[in-house]
């Protein structure tokens, strides 16, 4: 019977990451993507695919509609579950790190995709060149996870062009340093939807339903009405995993949205 190999820190990372960024019905076996990175972090396909359901049978969001994963859960498993929901900047660095370790050709180092919109783009004059990249990749973990997430769909329109779809931050990027990469901070909306978010056209109530501002709509604006306005009480599509966190909503609601009061 061939020896059954503990997993290293460094894999883990990669096996967390993709967890984060791969939607639930994908973790098996046969998925391409997981056949790569297997290789890549010296397991098979079968071992990575079993430790993303292990991780899964962690995930509330996950178990709470009936979907289990498998019950082999470490108790390295464990520890890095809390450590990735406890500071998730430290984590995507530190996942970025394990898969430039176990990268050995160059050519096949991540890389961070500059033509797909990001949402909250931070200003970057007078910033060292490390921190940018570092910036960059975080906003590209946060994207993909929440697009993954929300099954590349705006969550109120339904629109699936990933070219035109924003992981929008419920909380600012630059009010909350911490929750900027925690993916219940964020939303997948359209490029239209997100700047309506963003400036305060729309929000989102604690029912989870829409809720559009009037107080810009100054006459019998048709576009506004379609677009906008259309949507108002409709529910939100809800993500598979990283439910928006109501806190992040409720600040949102408080002092971002443009209310009659």
């Amino acid at each position: 019977m061939p020896i059954r190999k503990n997993w290293t820190r460094q894999q883990l990372l990669v096996a967390f990451k993709l967890y984060c960024q791969m939607p639930f019905g994908k973790m098996h076996s046969r998925n391409p993507e997981i056949i790569k990175i297997a290789n890549s972090i010296d397991r098979t396909p079968s071992a990575l695919a079993m430790k993303l359901t292990n991780i899964a049978s962690l995930d509330p969001e996950i178990t709470s509609t009936g979907r289990t994963g498998l019950s082999g859960v470490s108790t390295n498993d464990r520890a890095m579950w809390e450590e990735m929901h406890s500071n998730w900047e430290s984590f995507v660095v530190e996942t970025q790190k394990a898969e430039m370790a176990f990268q050995t050709d160059p050519g096949t180092q991540t890389q961070v995709d500059d033509d797909l919109p990001m949402d909250d783009s931070p200003d970057y004059t007078g910033v060292d060149k490390d921190v940018r990249s570092t910036t960059r990749i975080g906003q590209n973990f946060f994207r993909q996870a929440i697009l993954s997430a929300y099954r590349y769909q705006c969550c109120i329109t339904g629109l699936a062009i990933p070219k035109l779809l924003i992981a929008s931050h419920i909380v600012p990027w630059h009010k909350d340093k911490k929750n900027r990469l925690n993916p219940r901070n964020g939303l997948c909306l359209s490029v239209l939807h997100d700047k309506a978010f963003d400036v305060g056209l729309l929000t989102i109530t604690e029912n989870m339903t829409v809720k559009i501002s009037r107080l810009n709509n100054a006459g019998k604006d048709s576009f506004f009405a379609s677009a906008l306005l259309a949507y108002e009480g409709k529910p939100i599509l809800l993500p598979e995993k990283f439910q928006p966190d109501k806190n992040f909503l409720a600040y949102h609601r408080q002092n971002v949205y443009e209310s009659w009061s």
